[in-house]
């Protein structure tokens, strides 16, 4: 058996005492200047877990660059085509702005507050800005016109002189009279009219009638107007029917319009002739 194997099990002897040295864990270190002593973040991190420094946040980055991107594709991005942050923006103004872009070509640049406005806060047509004076697609550029004054027209106890509502304006003309260029235009529309002659003004429509019946009175000298007695029914009480159907089949047809029938009258209280008039400028009594 090896004696060396059971050494740790023998007491110690009094006689050989053995010091140990004090280890520091934690001696100073002397720092030099070029040392770096700041925390690094990975700039692909989505979430950190204690609150750093700005200086931490924005310092630049370092490491091995990919030598085949390009400037575009090294600029810091965080989705396909660019940069995103959140932003509030008002539906109605970025609709504003978008047409008032598309139709003008300028618009308010949103990097800039919106209470310290220039000539230099538009992007696009600067110079279009400047000439329409900012304004948008929702916005006229007509200037309030200042309201006319009238003439004053004394007090209402005056009643030779007071004038009220009825006051003319002060800068009203009563009698407007051609100038000199509007009379040489006159005069010669005058005579390109007399060499052209002038047109024959349209006559009126002859008025006309005709009666389709063969006589207009009957042998008991009652005209065609008379409200017939023996058609079964007093069309001349002032009481209507007890019963009173509509018609379930055609029972005649009237002809003799030739565009739509505009109106349709009854002959008044006993409605045995009827009146219509059409496009045609033709009436019919029928």
């Amino acid at each position: 058996m090896d004696p060396d194997a059971t050494v740790h099990l023998k007491p110690l002897q009094s006689g050989n005492v053995t010091t140990l040295a004090v280890l520091n864990s934690a001696p100073e270190v002397a720092v030099k200047e070029s040392v770096e002593t700041g925390t690094h973040l990975d700039p692909t991190l989505k979430e950190v877990s204690y609150n750093p420094t700005y200086e931490t946040l924005f310092a630049p980055e370092f490491g091995p660059k990919n030598p085949f991107q390009t400037q575009q594709m090294a600029a810091p991005r965080n989705m396909l085509s660019g940069y995103a942050e959140p932003a509030h923006v008002n539906d109605f103004m970025f609709e504003q702005q978008r047409r008032t872009f598309s139709t003008y070509g300028y618009a308010l640049d949103p990097s800039v507050d919106a209470q310290q406005i220039s000539t230099t806060s538009y992007i696009g047509a600067v110079d279009e800005a400047e000439k329409n004076k900012g304004l948008t697609v929702f916005e006229s550029g007509q200037k309030k016109t200042e309201k006319r004054k009238k003439v004053k027209g004394g007090e209402a106890a005056d009643i030779d002189n007071f004038l009220g509502p009825w006051a003319k304006y002060e800068d009203e003309k009563n009698v407007a009279k051609p100038t000199e260029e509007e009379k040489k235009d006159l005069e010669e529309y005058l005579a390109k009219r007399q060499k052209r002659g002038k047109r024959e003004e349209e006559s009126p429509a002859e008025e006309k009638t005709i009666l389709h019946v063969k006589d207009m009175y009957d042998y008991q000298g009652r005209s065609y107007l008379h409200v017939p007695q023996d058609v079964g029914v007093n069309l001349r009480s002032p009481d209507a029917p007890d019963k009173c159907y509509l018609p379930k089949k055609q029972i005649h047809v009237w002809s003799g319009h030739t565009k739509g029938v505009s109106a349709i009258r009854l002959f008044p209280s006993s409605g045995h002739l009827l009146l219509s008039c059409s496009m045609d400028f033709v009436g019919g009594l029928r």
